[in-house]
């Protein structure tokens, strides 16, 4: 979409296929001026009693004189004198969804009457911008007859033309464009969207940025390094499995990087361990903290952040077969580490760990990984927050501020010592289960023993990756919280 930033003026004045104003249902603001414009005729729906100002609530005039707009929408923004940000999130996707079911071809919103709870005008231009682009997102990859495009193709935003806003912009489109790239490679089946699949897509990010370079490991290769933990997850399956690492420099070669390492579990029968039938077909958004990792690396690159980011992809199929890894069997991790696998269908952390060993080889200044790890974190958490674990106190702090504001939260957990002996086992250094208590927490202590030499947090996102039921689909989070963290991290 193309998004264009212009200085308040006369709204009456505006040429555009939708006019967009927010209002409390008083005549003050914008609304007054358009009231002006159109010889009273707002005061008189407003005292008709058809809009009352309450929050979302729409008033559609797809004719009105008086104004070089083809059309008028009144979105109400509630008798509050500031909006939290969810409610600036909802007369957001409101007016858009409006839009674009009216088949608008382009709009300008008119900003100045929202004020948001502790936020200035940066902030609300880079989340309209960021909305406007996710509502771009159609899947349509394997249908006969592709959906129809969001109509919805310009929007002009109101604000002052200054260089923090115009940044505004541009970052709310990058991270967009990232969160739409990892809904897409989400929703792919399985039978599309494999390990060497993943690999391509990375390599597509090394043609299109030259900031950006990709390497692959192959089986031979991570056989060589030790990989046995990841191995053992594709032992079973015909695709085999692949490490990509996607590198950007935006930065001085000297400044060490932030390590975002990713789950690909292109799908995840749960291997011998077999899951249940009922719903394993969302199983393919066990890649979602990979597909989040390419696209976080694609809105860095568009956004052209000044910071040195590695993102790391460990992508594997889980499927049972006479070749698949056993209850009881065990493995040796490219740290030396052995583990005794009780249950096949806990194989994210078995990817991961040799991810995050390899990790280590780039000195990073931060590494965090992010996975569809638990169902235990779904039953503590929902779909709302994402689970957050970390080895230093201060870093979940931080990370749980970017998610703040970047309107993608996460929330501490503990990963406490006591947790620990649950991973005990008679036969390996760790099993790699930890019982049925704390599944989530015990999960990323199993991780946490394979990170010790850097500052790591971890990300449990099984609730926030994907939708169920009729509106079933992608979320692409947490690239919001990923691009904030990263945005905080550049140079300015």
């Amino acid at each position: 979409m193309q998004i264009s930033l212009k200085p308040c003026k006369d709204p009456s004045t505006i040429a555009s296929d939708c006019l967009v104003v927010m209002s409390n249902g008083q005549l003050n603001g914008s609304l007054n001026a358009l009231n002006d414009a159109t010889d009273d005729a707002i005061a008189a729906l407003l005292k008709r009693g058809d809009f009352s100002g309450k929050l979302a609530e729409t008033l559609y005039l797809p004719i009105i004189s008086g104004l070089r707009a083809k059309r008028l929408l009144i979105v109400g923004c509630g008798d509050g004198k500031t909006l939290s940000e969810a409610d600036a999130d909802k007369i957001l996707n409101t007016a858009i969804d409006f839009m674009n079911k009216k088949d608008c071809k382009d709009c300008c919103l008119l900003l100045e009457d929202l004020h948001i709870d502790g936020r200035k005008s940066p902030w609300l231009l880079q989340r309209c911008a960021q909305l406007l682009e996710v509502s771009t997102y159609r899947y349509s990859e394997t249908l006969s007859k592709a959906k129809p495009a969001a109509s919805l193709r310009r929007a002009v935003l109101q604000g002052s033309n200054s260089e923090g806003n115009r940044r505004a912009i541009i970052d709310g489109q990058s991270t967009a464009g990232g969160i739409n790239i990892a809904r897409r490679l989400g929703d792919l089946p399985g039978n599309i969207c494999t390990p060497d699949f993943l690999a391509k897509e990375s390599r597509k990010l090394a043609r299109q940025f030259d900031t950006i370079k990709v390497s692959v490991l192959d089986e031979k290769k991570m056989q060589q390094l030790g990989m046995g933990a990841l191995l053992s997850v594709s032992a079973g399956s015909e695709q085999p499995a692949r490490l990509i690492a996607i590198e950007y420099q935006g930065s001085a070669k000297k400044q060490p990087p932030h390590v975002l390492v990713g789950k690909g579990v292109t799908f995840d029968t749960g291997g011998i361990s077999l899951k249940p039938g009922a719903k394993m077909d969302e199983m393919k958004y066990d890649m979602c903290g990979a597909a989040s990792v390419v696209g976080t690396l694609h809105a860095v690159a568009s956004a052209e952040l000044k910071v040195n980011v590695v993102g790391i992809v460990a992508a594997a199929e889980n499927m049972p077969s006479g070749r698949a890894t056993k209850p009881g069997d065990v493995v040796t991790s490219m740290s030396g580490q052995t583990i005794e696998i009780l249950n096949t269908d806990a194989e994210g952390r078995l990817v991961l760990c040799d991810a995050l060993s390899y990790a280590d080889r780039y000195k990073p200044a931060s590494v965090i990984d992010i996975a569809t790890l638990t169902g235990a974190c779904v039953v503590a958490l929902g779909k709302h927050a994402i689970g957050l674990f970390s080895n230093q106190h201060d870093f979940a702090q931080e990370l749980q501020r970017c998610g703040e504001d970047a309107r993608d939260r996460a929330w501490p957990m503990p990963l406490w010592d006591e947790y620990q002996p649950q991973l005990d086992s008679n036969f390996a250094d760790m099993a790699n289960i930890g019982g049925p208590e704390a599944g989530s927490v015990t999960a990323a202590c199993f991780l946490s023993r394979f990170c010790k030499d850097y500052r790591w947090a971890h990300l449990d996102i099984a609730g926030a990756a994907w939708n169920s039921g009729a509106n079933k689909g992608a979320t692409g989070r947490p690239v919001g919280l990923l691009f904030n963290y990263l945005q905080s991290k550049a140079d300015n």
